[in-house]
């Protein structure tokens, strides 16, 4: 099944501890179905210093958030939104909004 998601949508999670918070997505890993999405799903790593990191102590990173947990936002209508493919005149093809038809 093909990733609808793309890197710099903005979407919305479904299910979580994050749901219904929206965000950009950073990256997508489209192998293992999964999105980094920013200010979503947080983890703590605990780090040491070393010579050539300094930084220690207790670091916060976004982690990986399965695509089926994520729905893109429609720019124009702003609302949650399932895509569909069309072909364009020039022989691209497009992702539209199911709601209001408008290009994503």
């Amino acid at each position: 099944m093909p990733v609808r998601i793309r890197k710099d949508d903005v979407v919305l999670v479904l299910s979580g501890n994050d749901r219904g918070k929206r965000g950009k997505v950073l990256r997508v890993y489209p192998d293992k179905n999964t999105a980094i999405v920013q200010g979503v799903n947080f983890h703590k790593k605990h780090t040491r210093p070393t010579k050539m990191r300094q930084e220690s102590g207790v670091l916060e990173k976004e982690t990986p958030i399965h695509i089926s947990n994520l729905k893109v936002i429609c720019p124009k209508c702003g609302r949650p939104a399932r895509t569909s493919h069309v072909e364009t005149a020039d022989g691209r093809r497009e992702r539209i909004c199911k709601k209001c038809g408008e290009i994503i």
